[in-house]
């Protein structure tokens, strides 16, 4: 080929090569192939081939977990700000298996130099959970493990593996000792949830500080997440008896009810609790004045106060010379009242001065809406650790009370999964937030527009899906585990309904209480309950990070009718809903295919179904009965509740 043919040849490449984006742009997308299953990864197909779960969502037959009981005694040196404890974990193995290791979780070694950390950073560097003794039904364990033969793995990490004298045999019950000690981190530099556990010597909140038995469940064994900061547990369920020794004089307030109030409490004190049951008023136990006073003296300078607490997920607790005491009461339906508790230290009373309000009215609204609060009491703690949530404590004051308190639901009695499925619990949580908010305003809730705002994310690189481990969720953690749940919800209510959905997940609540759901499980329970095929729905939302991305293309008008031509160049298909205004006068009659509601101001809804895009199809031409110039507009999507990052192509006028 000579020069100049060779040049024109490469000249008409780089043209052609250039103008090949403007051209793809143009044309249409390719159809789509919508994917109408929930993928199914091998765990969850492993429980239903067993029986402990299947397609109904509910518990299967065969469903089984553990249970463990703790006993422990814990003495709090207040001058080191170290906790040194002795436990008893009996363990029910009521699974199938015979279990010849137990794995622990220590987070407080995450405070340790050498342990793998997200973007939680502690207050001050520890020496994390120190393990002194093991033993298993009364068999010591040596702390190092070996090749063979009993022996602990990684009690300097957040997971540590225990092999056992002898297995735990399916079905049986186990005993496991543990004595160990820990530093509460202090100071100032700590930043993510629980990394500042104390006030300098004089108030203590410790979370997540002693030993506990990992999760063992039927879907992968054990779970063996390492803790990294910021997302939060999965734990087994269980019974509670705790003995803190504590400084006398200081007040303790723990997971549980008080179970030797006489031995710690004067009659006066006891008698002022005593009348929180019978005021809606809020009620001062110690007040200013009082600091250092109603509570009885110890022994040699100290105090044990004992706290006992059934069917119950983990155990907190906080103490201080300085706290103040004051309770009000709340009434849950069909239970009666059961006391709030709120400590605080006194500089900081402003802040708990709504405190009790917002969550008397969020324990009975949650009551109400899905299950009835199922423990004896509520106590709100001050301290460092400020919006954490655990068993009947709260680590929070008035900011952040309503959503703390609405974790009491999830995962304090359905016990998701949070190291992998964050979303099952912040995500749910932050949805009947929404709805908690409205009530206590005194209007109904909006949930319009959530769905439809969730375009403006989808097709960020950082964005996770939700089934996508939170544990390692990277920089958009907070947005797939607290914002995504409730615009998928707001989907879901423009489909079903809003009164429809939070019929289902009421009917979840009940099903899942005090058990170990997953997503597929929320997810098939859901449908069953609304009875539709939902699974196009799941996928889109919980595995992909795709959108609708609606718009309308135009109209044609004629003496016979209207054909709106909709669009939906993303991968998430949606119903068509559209909103049709006509001229003063004019009717629309009935729409093939479709169902139409007149709305009070006189518009019409009209609405297809789903499954006219599986056909693979990116326009739907919907026919309208109405003649040439009786069309005012039309909106697609009118309430804002499918993803679209531009809603202005989403109305026609003429």
């Amino acid at each position: 080929m000579s020069l100049p043919v060779l040049a024109r040849a490469v000249v008409a490449l780089l043209v052609t090569s250039l103008a090949a984006p403007a051209v793809l742009a143009a044309q249409e997308r390719p159809p789509r192939a919508i994917r109408r299953d929930v993928p199914m990864t091998d765990t969850i197909r492993r429980a239903h081939a067993a029986g402990t779960r299947d397609r109904s969502g509910a518990p299967g037959p065969n469903y089984w977990q553990l249970r463990t009981d703790f006993e422990i005694e814990a003495v709090m040196d207040e001058f080191t700000g170290t906790i040194h404890g002795r436990e008893t974990i009996t363990v029910h193995n009521a699974s199938p298996d015979d279990l010849g290791e137990l794995v622990l979780r220590l987070d407080h070694n995450l405070f340790r130099a050498r342990v793998p950390r997200g973007s939680s950073v502690p207050a001050e560097t520890t020496d994390g959970m120190v393990v002194s003794r093991l033993a298993f039904d009364g068999v010591d364990i040596p702390l190092e493990g070996r090749r063979r033969g009993p022996g602990a793995r990684g009690l300097d990490q957040t997971v540590a593996m225990v092999r056992l004298p002898e297995p735990l045999a399916a079905g049986a019950i186990g005993k496991l000792e543990v004595d160990w000690s820990t530093k509460l981190p202090g100071g100032p530099g700590g930043r993510g949830h629980r990394m500042t556990q104390r006030w300098e010597t004089y108030l203590f909140q410790p979370t997540q500080w002693f030993p506990r038995l990992a999760k063992y469940d039927d879907l992968r064994g054990w779970e063996t997440s390492v803790y990294l900061g910021p997302a939060e547990f999965f734990n087994n369920f269980g019974s509670f008896d705790v003995t803190l020794d504590v400084p006398e004089g200081w007040i303790t307030t723990a997971t549980g009810t008080l179970a030797n109030a006489e031995d710690v409490l004067t009659d006066r004190t006891l008698e002022r609790l005593a009348s929180v049951l019978e005021t809606d008023e809020e009620v001062w136990i110690v007040s200013d004045e009082e600091i250092g006073t109603g509570l009885l003296p110890g022994r040699e300078g100290r105090q044990r106060w004992r706290y006992v607490a059934e069917l119950v997920n983990d155990f907190a607790w906080a103490t201080s010379d300085r706290f103040l005491w004051r309770a009000l009461r709340a009434k849950i339906p069909g239970r009666g009242p059961i006391p709030i508790h709120m400590v605080h230290v006194p500089e900081r009373g402003r802040l708990f001065d709504r405190a009790g309000a917002i969550s008397r009215h969020a324990l009975e609204f949650y009551s109400d809406l899905w299950a009835p609060y199922p423990f004896p009491q509520l106590t709100m703690q001050d301290g460092p650790s400020a919006g954490m949530e655990y068993p009947m404590v709260i680590n929070s004051n008035a900011g952040a009370a309503d959503h703390e308190v609405a974790h009491q639901w999830w995962p304090m009695m359905l016990g998701t999964n949070e190291t992998r499925y964050g979303w099952m619990d912040e995500g749910l949580n932050t949805y009947m937030n929404i709805l908690s908010e409205a009530h206590a305003s005194g209007r109904p809730a909006d949930l319009d527009g959530r769905g439809q705002s969730y375009g403006a994310w989808s097709g960020n690189e950082d964005e996770p899906p939700m089934m996508w481990t939170a544990n390692y969720g990277g920089p958009l953690y907070g947005f797939q585990t607290y914002v995504k749940a409730p615009m998928m919800l707001s989907m879901l209510g423009g489909i079903v309904g809003d009164e429809a959905v939070q019929d289902a997940i009421r009917g979840y609540t009940a099903a899942w209480a005090f058990k170990h759901p997953s997503p597929w499980d929320f997810a098939f329970f859901v449908e069953n309950a609304l009875g539709r095929d939902l699974g196009w729905f799941w996928n889109a939302w919980l595995f992909t990070t795709e959108s609708v991305e609606g718009s309308l293309q135009g109209v044609e008008e004629a003496e016979a009718g209207c054909v709106v031509a909709v669009h939906q160049a993303g991968e998430m298909p949606s119903p068509v809903v559209l909103r049709v205004e006509l001229v003063e006068g004019a009717e629309l009659g009935d729409v093939e295919g479709a169902s139409v509601v007149r709305e009070d101001d006189g518009a019409y809804e009209v609405r297809w179904p789903v499954e006219v895009w599986f056909d693979g199809r990116r326009t739907f031409e919907a026919a309208l009965p109405c003649a040439r110039g009786e069309l005012v507009s039309v909106t697609f999507d009118p309430h804002g509740r499918f993803p679209d990052s531009d809603a202005s192509d989403n109305v026609w006028t003429p």
